[in-house]
């Protein structure tokens, strides 16, 4: 059973290996530039993966001078919501957070104020 998972380990690092130096290869011009909202969504994000993608999320909220983000953690067993909320309570860019209106997505997304930045 080691063995097995041993192996499916190595072959997804070659795999994510061939992705990375595929997208190295495809020239500056033909890439698709990455769109910047004020919303992030976690559907298809790993657990793992929350805390860096959250962090950097909020990051370049505030480089961007969003004053109101959302972050779209879903519905299901509050997995991610509870990562996300901690992240949250840390950071030192976030005023407040809360489940955002029915509308918005309700108790399956997260709204949050980002403080005024005065200096930069």
């Amino acid at each position: 059973m080691l063995q097995a998972r041993q192996l499916r380990l190595l072959s997804e690092k070659k795999r994510m290996s061939r992705e990375k130096t595929k997208a190295a290869d495809i020239p500056h011009e033909l890439r698709k530039p990455v769109i910047v909202t004020d919303v992030l969504d976690l559907h298809g994000f790993f657990p793992e993966q929350v805390e860096e993608v959250v962090k950097e999320f909020l990051l370049n909220a505030v480089k961007l001078k969003f004053r109101h983000t959302r972050i779209i953690h879903g519905k299901g067993k509050s997995r991610l919501k509870y990562e996300v909320h901690k992240i949250l309570s840390f950071s030192p860019y976030v005023e407040s957070f809360k489940d955002c209106a029915p509308d918005s997505g309700g108790w399956g997304a997260t709204c949050v104020v980002l403080k005024i930045r005065h200096s930069d």
